[in-house]
């Protein structure tokens, strides 16, 4: 079984290394094609700029198929560039070894919005939504991954869940006051860290955030060390 295992990875990456020389071919005839650019979005995540990258991601999965975060980040340069077919199915690789990866559920939804698909992101959004909701943290987490790819709608649905999910939580409070500073609704972000700073004062970046929205707080002393730390 191990011999037929290392076979077929060294298939699959052998039809990887030839699907990227043919698809450096194509980009290169039609004039390099880089994406549109965009503020929000897959793009605005970080962008793999040519093949040299690719070609290491490459070699990563190379050395070990079983890499979640070389799949994903193949996936996303797949996606910018429109090349639907690879950016699933190394979405997909991305989540058969982590179905927890976060970045890569986001990225997939994305997709299927890029490509006019909604009703199926609006599928595998609630999948992956309701595998995050057993936790509120995770549930934040999967929100920020929406949030970054231009997602908002699903964002929000995610920091609601996390919220019902663990409403005393000052991480999630947090969370959820720092996306809405950063959307500049002040009076949510307010209403949030506040919360947060109350569930827990030891927080010097909640502290200082609600400083700059003008509500001062104060954080409470250390406490004092005793003489067996001192020494």
């Amino acid at each position: 079984m191990p011999r037929k295992r290392k076979s077929m990875r060294a298939l699959a990456t052998s039809g990887l290394l030839l699907s990227v020389l043919l698809g450096a071919a194509l980009l290169s005839l039609a004039g390099c094609y880089t994406g549109t650019p965009s503020t929000s979005g897959v793009d605005s995540t970080g962008n793999i700029p040519s093949e040299k990258n690719e070609a290491q991601l490459l070699l990563e999965i190379e050395k070990k198929f079983e890499n979640p975060q070389a799949h994903y980040e193949l996936a996303r340069f797949y996606h910018q560039s429109r090349q639907w077919m690879r950016a699933e199915q190394h979405y997909n690789w991305a989540l058969g070894f982590d179905p927890a990866l976060r970045a890569a559920q986001a990225g997939m939804v994305k997709m299927f919005v890029d490509r006019g698909e909604t009703a199926k992101a609006e599928q595998y959004a609630g999948s992956y939504t309701r595998q995050a909701g057993r936790d509120g943290v995770e549930s934040a987490r999967l929100a920020w991954e929406f949030e970054k790819v231009g997602l908002d709608t699903y964002a929000e649905r995610c920091f609601r869940q996390a919220l019902a999910t663990a409403p005393d939580s000052y991480e999630v409070n947090k969370q959820i006051g720092f996306y809405y500073l950063g959307k500049g609704d002040n009076a949510q972000a307010k209403q949030y860290l506040q919360r947060s700073f109350e569930l827990n004062p030891r927080q010097p970046d909640v502290a200082g955030a609600l400083g700059r929205l003008g509500i001062v707080v104060e954080s409470p002393e250390a406490p004092p060390m005793t003489m067996e730390k001192q020494q």
